[in-house]
């Protein structure tokens, strides 16, 4: 098996993990409520559950 010869540095890991970045959730508007939300979750909007634009509990 291959072992490395000299340890890697911090700086140079780092500098090879700067790549790997968490991205943006998308964000949806429904159009019945004008509610921003995650796509395929439930959300709250004034006392009432919505999903997929209909409501799903009060």
């Amino acid at each position: 098996m291959a072992h490395p010869k000299r340890k890697i540095s911090k700086q140079r890991r780092d500098k090879r993990r700067t790549h790997y970045k968490a991205e943006a959730p998308t964000v949806s508007v429904c159009s019945k409520t004008g509610e921003a939300h995650l796509y395929h979750r439930a959300y709250w909007h004034e006392g009432k559950m919505y999903y997929k634009g209909n409501v799903v509990s009060e």
